[in-house]
């Protein structure tokens, strides 16, 4: 039995979509019928995905959000004692939103016919992330399923939170900046030329910074359309550039090396890294295969490629600590955890020491980050309209002179 999802038309001509469970399409349209519907469409969820996935959709995708709310249910579920069937079938019920219940119900449709819930996840690739599945087909071949779910639902979540925390520690200076530049070239555009007009009537010699409020005034008038099309294309030109994995990989360097840039990018990826490590090392995955699957979690190419490295020199037998410490890509206290980890056989526990250490750190950096910048911006913006004040109201303190 599958989850095909189906368009259909009532009496009334209304168009209404929906899920249902069935053997075939055939099926499908005979329950359908039986309701006095009439088929449209009828295709099954994990074929309609993969095509979702190999085109162009405006269906949203499932969002971290929705992964990690999935996770804590399916987690208290199971671990409640119900089977992993109904467990499926009631996740997909308390959902709202028809994506998340299409793709949970074809997941289910696989667990039905006898796969194990990691092969159904392993239809949704874009949904269900490698270090999901790998996680959860350790804890189905460990028999501990429910321990294992709420690793992950801890991971998700963890994830989640994290992922909320930059952006709203961005959030907040990119729309001041976003208004700043607005109010300076409102100023600029509309307000300054109405008053300086007054001032070049008087066909007198006007201030140094007036005559540069008058020409940059112009510029913007003249040029200024010019201008956010050349920026626009400039960001499209560098994203393209950024396409090719060697000019990617010296953006990433050069990031490392930035000296606020370069702590928020080795400690955001250091601690995706350890926390991925160490729900993979406590789900019972192989270290080999947990350090591949971790690697492909850092988005910082340098990074990732020591630590691809460092799986290497693990193959051959030295240890995880010393080889991830050889690129010195990671900050010392998480190689001496590791290390620690290692020597003691509690490298789960450090590990996540590790992951707990670099979270919070990044949270003490964005939010002082915040923090400074917010005062900074506003400082810039009145330094900016004080100048332009000034501008125009320092050939008025000049009036007589510029009358004679």
């Amino acid at each position: 039995m599958g989850a095909f999802e189906y368009t259909a038309l009532d009496t009334a001509g209304k168009e209404r979509r929906g899920i249902l469970e069935g053997d075939t399409p055939r099926h499908i349209r005979q329950l359908l019928r039986e309701q006095q519907l009439l088929p449209v469409t009828v295709a099954e969820v994990a074929q309609k995905e993969a095509k979702r996935q190999r085109s162009f959709s405006l269906v949203r995708r499932v969002s971290p959000a929705d992964l990690a709310l999935f996770t804590r249910q399916l987690a208290t579920l199971v671990r409640a004692g119900l089977p992993l069937e109904e467990s499926l079938l009631a996740v997909s019920q308390q959902t709202e939103k028809p994506r998340v219940q299409s793709i949970v119900l074809g997941v289910r449709s696989r667990v039905m016919e006898g796969h194990t819930l990691a092969d159904g996840l392993a239809e949704f690739p874009r949904v269900f992330p490698e270090i999901y599945r790998a996680t959860v087909a350790a804890g189905e071949q460990a028999g501990h399923l429910d321990h294992v779910l709420e690793r992950l639902a801890d991971y998700t979540e963890s994830r989640e939170e994290i992922r909320q925390k930059i952006l709203a520690a961005m959030l907040y200076p990119i729309v001041l900046t976003i208004m700043c530049f607005t109010i300076v070239s409102g100023l600029m555009v509309f307000v300054v030329p109405k008053v300086v007009a007054v001032f070049e009537s008087t066909k007198a010699k006007l201030p140094l910074i007036t005559q540069l409020l008058i020409a940059t005034s112009g510029f913007f008038r003249a040029y200024g359309l010019y201008v956010v099309i050349g920026v626009v294309a400039a960001v499209v030109l560098f994203r393209r550039w950024l396409r090719d994995p060697a000019a990617r990989r010296r953006f990433h360097r050069l990031q490392l090396t930035l000296p606020l840039v370069g702590r928020l990018v080795r400690g955001f990826n250091t601690a995706r890294f350890t926390r991925t490590f160490s729900i993979l090392s406590a789900s019972a995955v192989p270290v080999l295969e947990a350090l591949r699957i971790s690697g492909e979690v850092v988005t910082n190419l340098p990074m990732r490629d020591a630590v691809t490295d460092a799986a290497a020199r693990v193959r051959e037998g030295a240890a995880i600590g010393r080889s991830l410490a050889a690129s010195r890509m990671f900050p010392p206290m998480t190689i001496h955890l590791i290390s620690s980890g290692e020597s003691s056989g509690e490298l789960e526990s450090m590990l996540e020491r590790a992951a707990i250490s670099q979270e919070r750190e990044l949270d003490g950096l964005l939010a002082a980050m915040v923090g400074l910048l917010g005062p900074l911006l506003i400082i810039l913006m009145g330094l900016f309209v004080m100048g332009i004040v000034f501008a125009m109201l320092l050939p008025i303190f000049e009036m007589n002179s510029l009358i004679h």
